[in-house]
């Protein structure tokens, strides 16, 4: 019987067993509810399809304020993003530490109205205020709210045998971003420093926001996207997993045909991390109607997201086939990241270099 894990989300096993039965009233307008894989909920409302996720406010005050807050805000639109529904309402808690200043809040205050203003998403309720016991980088919660039409959100149920697999920006944006922004004089002294100043940009990277409002563009269900899913624990293999189980279907992959951004590959070299496996808030997995997939991967490129084909939804019976090295293997959940125990780790061996 799967444990909880010592760091990070729960597995599917333990996700079934606690949490899938207990989910309080049934109720006939819930259209998406709870499932292990699916980043959203939806529900109709007056002929409105209403997506709607939360999550932690993830606040990092090593990223510096302004950087912290910018993720902060992605991270929450990004779930909701994937319904292919545009955020539209946004509200927040916000329990601070105590230690935490009036001037850091009105940095980290002021940024998320201007990444919510891009977004044209709207904050209409919440609560602030500064408690005991509250610590970094979990400082309170939050629920966004996606609002379209019924005919125009995505779904893994929405998934078919056939659909072709497309993936952003490749695998351990968020690892390699969080390490280029935590550690760049360690990474200077492997790389070099035009090395450690370029990676940087791999932070702001870590949203798919524009991915999936640029992939629903190009229309959905029968007539383009029909789900997609932010990889974020557990990276690309994580991600593929999940979403394949969450439509019932199979899917063979090629690995060479990922593309990876500049950088990735180095830095999780260097803190002995399987990129594939990583943690990639940012990377946006796809599935798309084969007639729409090459119309889809010039518009991700056109608005300069690298994207790429790398296989296809099958039988459900065949699992996760994964083309590699010339050999076809079943992949399986890697169920724990290793992100988190290796940047435990850095911290403890590398942070007296950055200060």
């Amino acid at each position: 019987m799967q444990k909880f894990p010592e760091i990070g989300k729960i597995s599917p096993e333990v996700f079934n067993r606690l949490i899938y039965p207990h989910l309080g009233a049934k109720r006939p307008e819930i259209l998406v509810g709870p499932q292990h894989g699916v980043d959203v909920g939806i529900v109709e409302i007056g002929n409105r399809a209403v997506a709607m996720t939360s999550d932690p406010v993830f606040i990092v005050p090593e990223y510096g304020f302004e950087r912290a807050a910018w993720f902060a805000t992605h991270i929450l639109a990004s779930d909701v993003v994937t319904s292919g529904l545009p955020p539209t309402y946004l509200a927040i808690d916000l329990n601070l530490p105590v230690s935490m200043t009036e001037a850091e809040l009105t940095t980290v205050w002021n940024t998320i109205d201007e990444e919510s203003k891009k977004m044209g998403m709207a904050i209409v309720c919440g609560h602030t205020a500064r408690y005991e016991n509250c610590h970094y980088p979990m400082v309170g919660g939050a629920t966004v709210l996606a609002i379209g039409d019924t005919d125009m959100y995505v779904t893994p149920k929405f998934a078919r045998k056939g659909d072709k697999i497309v993936i952003t920006k490749g695998p351990a944006i968020e690892a390699s971003g969080i390490f280029a922004t935590m550690f760049p004089k360690y990474i200077a002294r492997k790389y070099g420093d035009e090395f450690a100043r370029k990676s940087q940009r791999l932070f702001y990277m870590m949203s798919v926001v524009k991915d999936a409002m640029t992939a629903v563009t190009v229309g959905v269900r029968d007539d383009g996207i029909s789900a997609m899913h932010d990889a974020t624990e557990c990276g690309i293999w994580g991600g593929l997993c999940e979403i394949a189980q969450a439509a019932g279907l199979g899917a063979r992959i090629v690995k060479s045909q990922i593309v990876i951004e500049d950088g990735v590959q180095q830095i999780c070299d260097l803190f002995a991390i399987d990129p594939y496996r990583s943690i990639s808030e940012g990377t946006l997995i796809i599935t798309c109607r084969e007639q729409k997939t090459d119309e889809l991967v010039e518009t991700l490129i056109q608005n300069d997201i690298k994207a790429s084909v790398v296989g296809e939804l099958i039988e459900p019976k065949y699992g996760i086939l994964l083309l590699e090295d010339n050999k076809e293997v079943n992949l399986e959940h890697p169920n724990v990241d290793p992100f988190w125990k290796a940047f435990y780790m850095a911290l403890q061996k590398y942070e007296h270099l950055e200060t």
